[in-house]
């Protein structure tokens, strides 16, 4: 099933279609709260990180390396293992590629790029995007 919806996706989304990244975006902690209720940015920032991954995208290694920073990263801000691991679990589960939502890995991409390393000039159309992002960030006060 996995090989057949790569190929399903891409025939919709890819055909004659150049893979353009689209702008960074984050919603914070998609679908879970970003902290607690004294603190409700706790782990905002992981999860900040973490969008900066998915969003750009690459190998299912690289993914891995992603989700594993994000578990450290909870559990480095929460002191707590458990919600950590939680957390973990649910990014594992529901971030492949091949879902159409918009917190899937490479959801910057247009559905069907699935696992594959960048390109030299994806990676600096990533960091180019990425500065504009932040300087915008800056700009607006945020």
């Amino acid at each position: 099933m996995k090989l057949l919806l790569p190929a399903l996706f891409c025939f919709t989304a890819c055909k004659n279609e150049e893979m353009k990244l689209s702008d960074f975006t984050s919603d914070g902690c998609s679908l879970f709260i970003d902290g607690t209720f004294e603190d409700p940015d706790l782990w905002k920032e992981c999860c900040l990180k973490h969008d900066i991954a998915y969003w750009q995208g690459g190998t299912e290694e690289e993914r891995e390396a992603a989700d594993i920073a994000f578990r450290e990263c909870v559990k480095k801000k929460t002191g707590n293992s458990e919600l950590a691991e939680v957390m973990y679990q649910a990014v594992r589960k529901g971030g492949d590629p091949y879902f159409p939502t918009w917190y899937r890995w490479g959801y910057g991409w247009p559905i069907g790029r699935g696992y594959k390393p960048l390109t030299n000039e994806e990676e600096i159309l990533v960091h180019d995007k990425l500065e504009t992002y932040y300087q915008n960030k800056n700009n607006s006060g945020i």
